[in-house]
C-alpha cells in the first residue's frame, strides 16, 4: 500500500496538466486562439489612437475575427499582445453590469479573451485572461520568469521543523498527503512522489499567468504568480503570490477582503475571507479561512473552517472547526471532525528545546475552552474523545475511544496533581446526542466531491478500537484502595492506554457496560441492515434465519457478523434464534434513541433553571431534528421487523 501511486492517472486528471496541454497544443501565435488572429488593420491603429491608446509597437498586436477597437480605451500596450471580440456586458458586483473591453488599462504581453472586461488596471503583465473574465481595479498583475504558482512549495505538516514536510500540487488529496506524512524519507512511496512532482511541474508549466473563464478579480492591490481557475471571485484582497486557485462554475471559489495569500495551493469551493492570511498551505476543496486567522505551513482538509486564531504546521482532517482566538501547532489529524473552543493552546511542541514535537488527536475529539495540550501527544486511538474546560494534559498516550478527561474532582495521596481523570466511554452515553448530531451534521453539510468522507461513528475501524479498549479494561487486575475509604484508582501501569491519568473503578466497570452496549449495536445493526439489503435485492424475506448462515456478501457485513459472533460466544449476546436478534435490535435502537434524547434534555433543563425564557427560545428535545429522526427510525424499524416475521 505504502508505494502505490499511480502518477500518470494523477497527471491525467490534474485540469491545469490539461489546460496547460491544450495550449501547448495550439498552433499559431496565440496560446488562447492559436491561428486564428490576425495584425491589426490601419483604420483599427487610428481608431484606437484616437481612443487614448498607445503601443510603442502596434505590429505586435494580434486580435480575434470580429475585434472591434470601439471596445479599448484609455490603454497602453507592450510587447506581443492578443485581443479577443467584445460583445457582451460582465457583471461586476452587487448587479451592475458593463460593456466588456479593456479601458484605463497598461497591457504587457497578455493575451484578453472574448467578452472578457479588463478596467482601471495600473499593470497587466503576462496574462492570460479567458473568455468571460473580469479584472477589474486591480493594482498590478505580473508573472516571473518560470512561474509555478504555488505548485512543489514545500509544507513542514505535522512537525515545525520539517521531519514530516512535503511537497504540494494544486490537486494534492487529503488521503495521499496522510500517506506521505507518515512515510519515512526515502521509502518507496516518497521517491515515487518526487518523482511525480517533477513530471507534474515539467507537465503544469505555463509561460504566463492564467484567469479562467469567468472568473473575476476586482478592486485588489497585487497578484503576481497566480492562476485563478474558472469562475473564481476574488475581490479586496491585499496580495497573492505564487498561488493556484481551482474553481468551477459551480464551485466558485471565493477570496476576500484583505486577504494575503503567499505560496499557497487553494481548491475547487474554497473561501478565505476577511483578512485572512495563508502562507505555504493547501486548502483543500471546500475548506474556508476567515476573519483574520493565520494559516502557515498547514494543510486544511475538505469541509474543514478556521477563523481568528492560529493553525502552523498542522494537518487537520474534514469538518476540523475553529472559530475564535485558539492554537493549533504540529498537529497531524487527518481523521478530523473535531471542534477547538476558545482559547484552547492545542500545542507547546518545543518544550524549552528544539520546536521538534507533535501532537495527534483522534477523530471527533473535543478541545474544550481555554485547555492547555503539552506535547508530545497520540490521542488518534482515542476517537471522540472530550477535553474538558481548562484542562491541561501532560505528554501522553491515550487509548481509550469516547472519553472525557477532565480535572481532577479531589486530590488523592501519592497522585500528582498533574493528573487528570479520564472516563472511558462517557460520550457514548453522556454526550449521545452530539455524537448523533455529529452524523446528521456532516452528511447534510458535506459538500466534497473528490474526498469520501465517513460520517458514520460506529465504524469497523472504530469499533476495533472499542474492541480492544473493553479488553484491556476488563483485563485489569484486581487492586485494593490505596487506603480505607478511598476509591481505588487505577493507572498507566494497570491498564496500558489511560495515559497520564488516573481511572476510578467504578468507571472502569461503567465503561466494560458501556463499549459492550456499542458492539451490541453495531452488530444488531450490521444484522438488520443486511436483511434490508436482502429485502431490496429479492423484493421479499422468505425466511430471516438464512440470513447468519450465507457467506458474507460484503465486507462490511463480514465484520458485523463477526462481532456478532464474538458478542454471542462471549455471554453479551444470549439468542436462540434471528428472531431473537431482532428483538434485541428493536430494544437496542429503542435504548440509544432515548440516550440521544436524555443528553439533549439535560441541557433543556439546565438551561431552564438558568435562563428564564430557555424553554420559549429553545426548541424542546422533543421537537429536535435528530431526534425525530432517531425515533422515526425506531418506527420503522419495529414496523419492518414485524413484516418480515410475519413471512
Amino acid at each position: 500500500m505504502e508505494s502505490s501511486l499511480n502518477a500518470t492517472e494523477i497527471l491525467e486528471r490534474s485540469e491545469i496538466v490539461r489546460l496547460a496541454r491544450a495550449l501547448r497544443e495550439r498552433r499559431g501565435p496565440s496560446l488562447l486562439f492559436g491561428d486564428a488572429v490576425s495584425p491589426l488593420s490601419g483604420e483599427q491603429i487610428v481608431r484606437l489612437k484616437a481612443q487614448a491608446c498607445e503601443s510603442s509597437d502596434w505590429s505586435a498586436i494580434r486580435v480575434a475575427e470580429g475585434f472591434d477597437p470601439g471596445a479599448i480605451s484609455r490603454c497602453r500596450f507592450e510587447g506581443a499582445c492578443v485581443l479577443g471580440r467584445f460583445t457582451a456586458t460582465s457583471e461586476l458586483a452587487g448587479g451592475l453590469t458593463l460593456p466588456s473591453g479593456i479601458h484605463n488599462a497598461t497591457l504587457v504581453g497578455c493575451e484578453v479573451g472574448n467578452d472578457a472586461l479588463v478596467r482601471d488596471v495600473g499593470l497587466l503583465s503576462n496574462y492570460l485572461i479567458a473568455d468571460g473574465a473580469v479584472v477589474s481595479s486591480v493594482g498590478e498583475m505580473t508573472v516571473s520568469a518560470q512561474p509555478t504558482f504555488g505548485n512543489g512549495i514545500e509544507i513542514a505538516l505535522g512537525i515545525e521543523t520539517g521531519e514530516r514536510a512535503i511537497r504540494g500540487f494544486a490537486e494534492l488529496d487529503l488521503d495521499l498527503a496522510t500517506r506521505l506524512v507518515r512515510a519515512p524519507a526515502g521509502s518507496e512511496l516518497r521517491r515515487a512522489y518526487d518523482d511525480l512532482i517533477a513530471r507534474y511541474l515539467e507537465a503544469a508549466a505555463l509561460p504566463k499567468g492564467y484567469v479562467g473563464p469567468g472568473a473575476s478579480i476586482r478592486v485588489c492591490g497585487r497578484l503576481r504568480d497566480v492562476f485563478a481557475g474558472e469562475g473564481a471571485v476574488i475581490e479586496g484582497a491585499t496580495a497573492i503570490v505564487n498561488t493556484t486557485i481551482l474553481s468551477g462554475r459551480d464551485e466558485r471559489t471565493h477570496v476576500g477582503d484583505g486577504v494575503v495569500i503567499r505560496d499557497s495551493l487553494i481548491q475547487w469551493g474554497c473561501e478565505v475571507a476577511s483578512g485572512a492570511l495563508v502562507e505555504t498551505s493547501l486548502l483543500a476543496e471546500h475548506s474556508h479561512a476567515e476573519r483574520h486567522v493565520k494559516v502557515s505551513h498547514s494543510l486544511l482538509g475538505p469541509n474543514t473552517g478556521v477563523g481568528e486564531g492560529e493553525v502552523t504546521s498542522a494537518l487537520l482532517g474534514p469538518f476540523v472547526g475553529f472559530h475564535h482566538q485558539s492554537l493549533v501547532i504540529a498537529t497531524f489529524w487527518p481523521q478530523g471532525k473535531g471542534n477547538i473552543g476558545y482559547g484552547a493552546n492545542v500545542g507547546s511542541n518545543h518544550t524549552a528545546k528544539a520546536p521538534d514535537q507533535e501532537l495527534w488527536p483522534g477523530e471527533g475529539m473535543f478541545f474544550g475552552l481555554g485547555v492547555n495540550i503539552k506535547f508530545p501527544a497520540n490521542f488518534e486511538r482515542a476517537p471522540y474523545t472530550i477535553i474538558a474546560t481548562g484542562v491541561t494534559t501532560l505528554p501522553q498516550k491515550v487509548e481509550f475511544p469516547f472519553s472525557l478527561i477532565n480535572s481532577p474532582a479531589q486530590t488523592f495521596e501519592g497522585v500528582s496533581p498533574a493528573y487528570n481523570e479520564i472516563i472511558p466511554a462517557w460520550s457514548l452515553l453522556d454526550n449521545a446526542y452530539a455524537l448523533a448530531r455529529n452524523e446528521t451534521k456532516f452528511r447534510d453539510r458535506n459538500r466534497a466531491r473528490r474526498t469520501p468522507v465517513e460520517f458514520e461513528v460506529l465504524r469497523p475501524e472504530i469499533v476495533d478500537v472499542v474492541k480492544e479498549a473493553r479488553r484491556r479494561l476488563m483485563a485489569a487486575p484486581p487492586k485494593p484502595a490505596a487506603r480505607p475509604g478511598q476509591p481505588v484508582l487505577l493507572f498507566e501501569k494497570e491498564i496500558p492506554g489511560l495515559g497520564k491519568n488516573y481511572l476510578l473503578e467504578s468507571s472502569r466497570i461503567k465503561a466494560i457496560e458501556v463499549y459492550s452496549f456499542a458492539l451490541r449495536f453495531y452488530a444488531l445493526r450490521g444484522l438488520y441492515r443486511r436483511l434490508v439489503e436482502i429485502e431490496a435485492a429479492e423484493g421479499r424475506i422468505a425466511d430471516v434465519e438464512k440470513v447468519l448462515s450465507q457467506p458474507p456478501a460484503t465486507p462490511r457485513w463480514a465484520h458485523e457478523l463477526q462481532t456478532l459472533n464474538e458478542e454471542a460466544a462471549s455471554g453479551g449476546l444470549v439468542h436462540k434464534s434471528v428472531r431473537d436478534l431482532l428483538a434485541l435490535w428493536i430494544e437496542h435502537h429503542r435504548r440509544h434513541a432515548e440516550a440521544v434524547r436524555l443528553s439533549k434534555s439535560r441541557d433543556d433543563e439546565r438551561g431552564a433553571r438558568i435562563i428564564p425564557d430557555y424553554a420559549i427560545i429553545h426548541k424542546p428535545a422533543d421537537e429536535d431534528k435528530v431526534i425525530r429522526q432517531l425515533f422515526a427510525q425506531q418506527a420503522e424499524i419495529e414496523k419492518r421487523i414485524e413484516g418480515w416475521l410475519k413471512c
